[in-house]
């Protein structure tokens, strides 16, 4: 992940699958260095994420909307990184030909390390999400264990390509 000040398009934030999307202090610093930039216009583009503890997206994610900066979906945004869409508004993401979501039904991990199911969550999650992705998955079953992946045509119809 890298936060990299450009003359044209401003203070672009990345952020990346591995180590670097393991804590998300990173990119909510380097979001906060672009916020005060008051010349400078900040872009987020998601490469790849595979999701993980959901209090950090929402932080970050709310101040992307509170920026009114642009999302950029360029690879897979999984799990908790879906969280955008219910955060950021529609008309200010767009997404690449390589642009995934990756969708989910809530779970949390009790103090021995098992995984369990957070049904309320799901139903407040699925319900949260914008109509269009709410109606894609209802179409698949609603939010289970199994990865539900939106993409290509099906994804292209609910948000803008990036130009």
């Amino acid at each position: 992940m890298a936060s990299r000040p450009r003359a044209s398009s401003g203070c672009r934030i990345f952020i990346a699958s591995g180590a670097q999307a393991a804590t998300m202090r990173i990119p909510i610093a380097a979001l906060m260095l672009c916020a005060g930039l008051s010349s400078a216009r900040a872009e987020v583009r998601i490469l790849s994420s595979p999701g993980g503890q959901v209090g950090p997206f929402i932080e970050l994610f709310d101040k992307v909307r509170e920026s009114g900066e642009r999302v950029v979906i360029d690879g897979p945004c999984l799990s908790a990184c879906t969280l955008v869409l219910m955060t950021v508004p529609g008309e200010r993401i767009c997404v690449t030909r390589r642009a995934v979501f990756g969708f989910h039904a809530a779970r949390s991990m009790d103090r021995r390390g098992r995984l369990y199911a957070e049904p309320e969550a799901s139903k407040a999650v699925q319900e949260a999400y914008p109509e269009p992705v709410r109606s894609w998955i209802n179409r698949r079953g609603g939010l289970t264990s199994r990865m539900l992946l939106l993409r290509g045509r099906e994804l292209a119809a609910m948000y803008a390509r990036c130009s």
